[in-house]
C-alpha cells in the first residue's frame, strides 16, 4: 500500500504539503517519478517546476534523496521498511488540467503532484486530505473513510481529480446501471431541472452508439468562474470543466458551451480512456507518448460532442449546423490545411500542438478531425444505404479494443473503415488523413446525401478577402497573417503595425476606409515595421483570400436525400 497525505497551512500561500508513505520496502534504492504531462493534453508540461523541498526520512531520521532527472529522485532507502517522503507543491493554476488552492477550495488534478513509486505502481493507494470537516469531496474515487480515498493502482489515483468544499452544489441522474453525478463550485444559480434533462438526452445519446458505459459511476466536476473562460479534460471516472462567468451559466451562448464540453468530454470515457492508441498503453509518464490517431481521439470526439446534442433534440438542427460552421471558419482562418496532414499534427501535439507556432505549419486535430469524422459518417450512411455509419466504427473500436484494453493502431482503425464500408477507403484516407488534399468537394457531395451543401461565401472584410492579410484592431492596427500567393505576401510582415490607407490615419476604420474604394483599386498602406516608417502598395488579383464557407439544407433536396437527413440527425429535415 502508497498512503499519499495532503495538507496545508496557509491557504492562500497556495502550498499544498505532500506525504508519501511507502511501506513494506525491500529495496536499497527507492525511485519516484513525477509526470511530466498528463493525458488530455499531449505536450510535456513539467509539473516538478512547481515542487519545493523533496526530503525523505525512515524511523525518525532523515536519509538521503537526489534528484537525478528534471522529475526522478532516488532516495537512500537501504532497506528500511517504511519510508516517507515529503514534499510542497504550488497549487495556484486555474484551469481544468491546474490545481487549485484557496480558502474556499482545494481542487487538485493528481497528475500535476504525486510521485509514483517506481516498480510499485499497480499496488492500491490512499490518498488522505486533510481539510475542514464540514468540507465535501466531489472525486470519481471512493471515499473510504472521511476525507480518505482509495484508488486500485497508481494509474488510477493520477487519473482521479477532486474538488474539496463546503459550497459544492450536486445533482444526479441514472442511466444504463451508471450513476451520473453533477457538481458544481462556484457562484452561479444552475437550473437543475434544465441541466439534469438535458445532460440526460445526450448521455442516452451516446449510450446509443456505444450500447453500456465503461464505469459504474461518473462525475462532472464543474468549476464555475467569475470571468471568461472555458476547459475541459476528460479521465476514466469523471471530467473537469472550468467555465465562466458564472452569472451567464443558464444564458443561452454559455449554457450551450456548458453543454457542448459536456458531451464532448463524456464521449471521451469510451474514446482515449478505454479506445486509447496502442502507443498510450500504458501510460508513460516520463516522456512524449507519439501517435497519429489524434484524428480518432480527438477529432471524431470533436464531431460526436456536438453532433450527440442534435442528435438527442438538446440542440436544434440550426444550432448544430451555428457550431458546424464555427468549426469550418476556424479550419479556413489559415493555410496551414495545404501544409501538414491530421497524421502528421497528431504527431507533432508533442511538439507544438498547443499554441499558434509559425504560420501555417499545422492543422488542428480537433478542427479537421472533426470535418474528416463528418464526412466519413456520411459517406459510410451513403456507401452502405444507411445500414452503417461513423456509429458502427465507435461501437466495433469499444467492442474489440476499449472493452479488452487493447490498444489500437492507425491501420486496426482504417482496417475496421474498410470493414464496416464493405470496400476500400483508401482515397480518404490517403487524401483527408494522411494527406492533404482539399476536403470541400468531397465534403459537399457527403452533404448532397443528406439534403444540404457546403456553400463557399465570399469574405466581407475587404483587407482579407481582397488583399490576403489579417489585422488585430486593438489599440494599434497590427497584421496578424497573409495568405500565401495573395498582394500582401511579399509587402506585408507579421507584426507590422498599420497608420494609414491612402494618407488616410487608421483609427478602427480600415474596413470602411476599403468599402470606398472600387474592387480593382490599388492602395497605399503607411506602416510601422520594427519601428521605421515605411510605405507599401497593393494592388488586388483575380483571387479572393480566406473565403468562408457555411453548411446549408438545400432547397430542392428530394423526399430520399430529407428521409437520409432524419435517419443521420434523428430530426424532420423541415423542422
Amino acid at each position: 500500500m502508497i498512503s499519499y497525505h495532503l495538507s496545508y497551512t496557509s491557504a492562500l500561500s497556495h502550498v499544498l504539503h505532500i506525504s508519501i508513505t511507502i511501506t513494506d520496502n525491500n529495496q536499497q534504492e527507492l525511485y519516484l517519478q513525477l509526470p511530466a504531462w498528463r493525458p488530455g493534453r499531449y505536450e510535456l508540461q513539467h509539473f516538478a517546476q512547481k515542487l519545493y523541498e523533496v526530503t525523505a526520512t525512515a524511523q525518525g531520521t532523515t536519509i538521503v534523496s537526489r534528484k537525478i532527472t528534471k522529475d526522478r529522485w532516488v532516495v537512500e532507502a537501504n532497506g528500511a521498511k517504511t519510508v516517507t517522503v515529503n514534499y510542497s507543491f504550488y497549487a495556484r493554476q486555474m484551469d481544468a488540467g491546474g490545481s487549485w488552492l484557496d480558502e474556499q477550495m482545494l481542487y487538485i488534478n493528481p497528475v500535476n503532484c504525486l510521485m509514483a513509486v517506481e516498480g510499485r505502481e499497480p499496488e492500491p493507494c490512499e490518498l488522505t486530505i486533510a481539510i475542514p470537516e464540514n468540507w465535501q469531496i466531489a472525486c470519481g474515487l471512493p471515499e473510504i473513510r472521511k476525507h480518505t480515498l482509495r484508488a486500485e493502482n497508481y494509474d488510477e489515483l493520477v487519473d482521479s481529480p477532486f474538488i474539496a468544499s463546503a459550497t459544492l452544489q450536486h445533482a444526479s441522474y441514472s442511466l444504463a446501471g451508471t450513476t451520473f453525478h453533477i457538481w458544481i463550485q462556484g457562484d452561479c444559480k444552475p437550473d437543475w431541472p434544465t441541466i439534469v434533462a438535458d445532460f440526460e438526452a445526450f448521455t442516452k445519446a451516446q449510450l446509443d452508439v456505444f450500447g453500456d458505459f465503461p464505469v459504474p459511476e461518473y462525475h462532472y466536476l464543474n468549476i464555475i468562474l467569475p470571468y471568461r473562460t472555458y476547459h475541459g479534460v476528460e479521465h476514466s471516472h469523471s471530467t473537469v470543466i472550468t467555465l465562466g462567468p458564472g452569472e451567464l451559466l443558464m444564458s443561452p451562448a454559455l449554457y450551450k458551451e456548458f453543454l457542448g464540453v459536456s458531451s464532448h468530454e463524456l464521449f471521451h470515457t469510451w474514446n482515449i480512456k478505454k479506445i486509447r492508441p496502442k502507443e498510450m498503453l500504458p501510460y508513460n509518464f516520463a516522456q512524449e507518448n507519439y501517435f497519429r490517431t489524434g484524428y480518432v481521439a480527438e477529432g471524431i470526439t470533436t464531431y460526436y460532442g456536438d453532433y450527440m446534442l442534435a442528435r438527442a433534440s438538446v440542440f436544434t438542427a440550426q444550432q448544430y449546423f451555428d457550431e458546424l460552421n464555427t468549426t469550418l471558419q476556424r479550419y479556413f482562418a489559415d493555410y496551414s490545411r495545404q501544409h501538414m496532414s491530421v497524421a502528421d499534427s497528431s504527431f507533432d501535439l508533442w511538439l507544438d500542438g498547443y499554441k499558434p507556432g509559425i504560420p501555417d505549419r499545422k492543422v488542428s486535430i480537433y478542427i479537421k478531425g472533426a470535418l474528416t469524422a463528418l464526412l466519413l459518417d456520411l459517406q459510410l450512411r451513403k456507401t452502405t444505404n444507411n445500414n452503417a455509419s461513423l456509429d458502427k466504427v465507435m461501437r466495433e473500436l469499444w467492442e474489440r479494443f476499449g472493452k479488452r484494453t487493447t490498444g489500437y493502431t492507425g491501420q486496426d482503425y482504417a482496417t475496421l473503415v474498410e470493414e464496416v464500408a464493405g470496400q476500400s477507403c483508401k482515397e480518404y484516407f490517403d487524401n483527408y488523413i494522411n494527406g492533404t488534399a482539399t476536403i470541400e468537394p468531397a465534403l459537399d457531395e457527403a452533404l448532397h446525401y443528406v439534403g444540404c451543401t457546403l456553400k463557399q461565401h465570399e469574405n466581407t472584410l475587404l483587407y482579407e478577402s481582397r488583399f490576403g492579410f489579417k489585422v488585430t484592431q486593438e489599440q494599434t492596427i497590427k497584421v496578424t497573417a497573409v495568405a500565401p500567393a495573395s498582394p500582401a505576401f511579399n509587402e506585408l510582415s507579421t507584426d507590422d503595425e498599420l497608420v494609414a490607407l491612402n494618407g488616410r490615419k487608421l483609427e478602427q476604420n480600415l474596413q470602411h476606409l476599403l468599402q470606398q474604394l472600387s474592387p480593382s483599386e490599388t492602395i497605399t498602406l503607411t506602416l510601422f515595421r520594427e519601428k521605421q516608417l515605411r510605405q507599401i502598395i497593393l494592388t488586388p488579383s483575380a483571387k479572393t483570400f480566406y473565403p468562408k464557407y457555411t453548411i446549408e439544407k438545400r432547397p430542392d433536396a428530394t423526399a430520399t436525400e430529407k428521409e437520409n437527413f432524419k435517419q443521420w440527425l434523428h430530426q424532420d429535415f423541415e423542422a
